[in-house]
């Protein structure tokens, strides 16, 4: 996943909307989103080469989306950043400060967006900060949280903008600002350590290549009455539609 647009508790119905893009290898085996058996109370879609997710929402109410932080070196043999999500939705009391201190050097650098009932909070691998999210507009990419990369800017301009305009949200408005293939300038680019050619690739909120991009968009709203609804729309590496899903969850009793 390589970027998170979050509107906290700025919407009169909708206490929480998050838009995010997974960006990844095209090649890389994927599972849509589904309701994972045998429980069957964790939606999200399955990275089916080491059986983590990258976003995901569960019955009792509680999110979590994970951005890879992009850094020079990555090690190998490291333990699968995806686990680090399904595991804040099948245990999330076992995501406390303290334990993702403990763990966070098992994995590859990575910031990790979890809570629930509006409660979120980042944890960044590398400063070792669990840090609250304060009501407001946020940006979380490959970077710190609220770092001003132009993307992370535009975007989170573009869904406030939105939802200032608007009682209710539109969610093809909303997948249109997911599918932003504009650039920035040379001159507004981080510089990450990636060469510039791939640093111009990936300035873009959505990312077209045929062997790495924008492989989905996922739209997660929830109401005041803590309803959830889940909407993934998945890509091919031509920028085509492979599918489109839909799920509405309801609080448990």
């Amino acid at each position: 996943m390589c970027i998170l647009f979050i509107a906290l508790k700025m919407h009169p119905r909708y206490p929480l909307v998050l838009c995010a893009n997974r960006d990844e290898f095209h090649h890389r085996p994927t599972a849509p989103a589904h309701f994972w058996p045998p429980e069957h109370r964790l939606l999200a879609g399955r990275d089916l080469q080491a059986g983590g997710t990258w976003l995901g929402v569960n019955r009792d109410g509680d999110i979590a989306a994970l951005t890879n932080i992009r850094a020079p070196t990555q090690q190998d043999g490291m333990r699968s950043r995806g686990e680090l999500v399904t595991q804040a939705l099948t245990q999330p009391s076992l995501m406390t400060d303290a334990w993702l201190q403990a763990h966070s050097q098992d994995y590859n650098p990575f910031n990790l967006v979890f809570g629930r009932n509006g409660q979120l909070q980042c944890f960044n691998s590398q400063s070792g900060q669990l840090q609250a999210l304060s009501p407001g507009f946020h940006a979380i990419s490959n970077g710190a949280l609220d770092d001003i990369w132009p993307k992370m800017a535009k975007g989170q301009q573009a869904l406030e903008r939105l939802i200032s305009s608007r009682d209710e949200l539109n969610l093809d408005t909303m997948l249109a600002l997911m599918q932003d293939e504009t650039r920035a300038r040379d001159e507004e680019l981080p510089s990450t350590g990636i060469d510039l050619e791939w640093e111009r690739r990936l300035s873009a909120i959505y990312i077209k290549h045929p062997d790495y991009g924008t492989r989905s968009t996922s739209l997660v709203l929830q109401d005041v009455q803590g309803r959830m609804d889940f909407t993934e729309v998945r890509y091919d590496g031509k920028g085509r539609k492979l599918g489109r899903e839909h799920f509405q969850l309801a609080p448990q009793p």
